[in-house]
């Protein structure tokens, strides 16, 4: 459970004034002690990540935030962080303890119904209060769900994490596939994989150990080899492979060694696909032909990790989008959750496989770069536009 992807996590956010108890019924739900409890204000400062097994839904993660009503400098900045956090989650707590609602609170809810995230109203601490007949009857007409708890009662916390179970969107109950629903039991698929600069030391990168997992879940055959190996590999089969994937940086000397009657693509296409919407993102992508000279383009990487010489967003893409448009561009570099909110000075938004983050988040990111009419792709039907692959690559999905 401890070693589940990040990406791949369930994301639960407790919202809430300061002192509410949102560290309480964190330790209450998960029956540990993990958050700090206590009754002065501001206990809890930058967002506090808890793993757990949420039966049966599977591994989630617990974000114990700052109060939104948080003082101060640093307050201010502990509710950006917290708000950060928000945009990532797939369910939300909103805690309260007290018996009314005030136009803050409602104001809260409002938000939080515009931004499309599933939550519960969380009334805490019930053992010294009840919420008041108007709180109620305002909470039944709008039809939003609420429990009233106590983080000391165990009963309570079962209600709690029953309900909690109830909201958890239908994208994370039903199962999604890489390119399990393009390969059957018994099929041999070969898998690409560069061992280079960026590799990491004894280990290869979480979407390539997705796609092998999927392989084997699915009783195929999965073949692992190097880019000089191709060749000989396929000579040596017993029957021709269902598909062959690649890492996107190695997709033109994969192309070329990949027989041409074999379906053929890229584990950043795939992801694009199962994490985020490939349709939009090959949309986006037509608008790399329009770029000009001191257009701004960011590159945005969902995870933070320490640049090689040849980092692929860093400077690989750069130098791809350029070669490719005979255009001198401005580009940005996005990292990890440092995703703005005001994307309109850029041309176009080129985006990581998002192997780290959850699909609801990549989404997300795309339904905001729509609704400011900015277009987002992807790096690997990016790269392999560059490199003149892009109808083959896509082909294996229906493209």
């Amino acid at each position: 459970m401890a070693t589940a992807p990040r990406g791949e996590r369930l994301i639960i956010t407790l919202l809430g004034r300061r002192n509410v108890g949102k560290s309480s019924l964190i330790n209450g739900i998960t029956g540990q002690d993990i958050s700090i409890v206590s009754e002065i204000p501001g206990t809890t400062t930058d967002p506090v990540a808890k793993h757990y097994e949420l039966i049966p839904v599977g591994p989630v993660t617990f974000y114990d935030t700052a109060g939104i009503d948080d003082i101060g400098e640093l307050g201010e900045q502990r509710v950006k962080a917290t708000r950060k956090v928000l945009w990532r989650s797939d369910v939300v707590m909103l805690v309260f303890d007290k018996a009314d609602l005030d136009e803050h609170d409602r104001n809260t809810l409002n938000e939080l119904k515009g931004m499309d995230i599933p939550f519960v109203i969380v009334f805490n601490k019930t053992d010294l209060y009840t919420p008041s007949a108007d709180t109620l009857a305002f909470l039944l007409h709008r039809e939003l769900p609420f429990v009233t708890v106590s983080s000391m009662n165990a009963d309570d916390m079962f209600a709690l994490r029953k309900k909690l179970i109830e909201l958890v969107p239908d994208y994370f109950k039903n199962e999604a596939v890489i390119i399990g629903d393009i390969i059957s039991p018994g099929d041999f698929v070969v898998c690409i994989v560069p061992i280079d600069l960026s590799a990491p030391k004894g280990r290869i990168i979480l979407p390539q150990v997705q796609v092998i997992r999927e392989i084997l879940d699915r009783d195929a055959i999965a073949i692992t080899v190097k880019e000089n190996e191709i060749k000989s590999v396929f000579a040596s089969l017993s029957k021709k492979p269902v598909l062959a994937i690649t890492d996107s940086q190695a997709v033109l000397k994969a192309a070329a060694d990949v027989p041409e009657d074999v379906p053929f693509t890229t584990f950043s296409t795939a992801f694009a696909r199962y994490k985020a919407d490939l349709s939009v993102l090959l949309d986006g992508l037509k608008h790399l032909d329009t770029l000009k000279d001191g257009d701004r383009v960011m590159i945005a990487e969902a995870c933070s990790h320490h640049v090689e010489c040849d980092d692929i967003g860093r400077y690989k893409i750069p130098k791809w989008i350029e070669a490719y448009t005979g255009k001198k561009i401005n580009f940005d570099i996005m990292s990890g959750h440092d995703y703005p909110d005001d994307l309109t000075p850029y041309q176009l938004i080129v985006h990581c496989g998002g192997c780290m983050i959850t699909g609801l988040e990549y989404k997300r990111r795309i339904r905001q770069a729509q609704a400011q009419d900015v277009p987002i792709t992807n790096y690997g039907i990016l790269i392999s536009k560059t490199q003149g692959l892009l109808e083959r690559v896509i082909r294996p999905f229906g493209f």
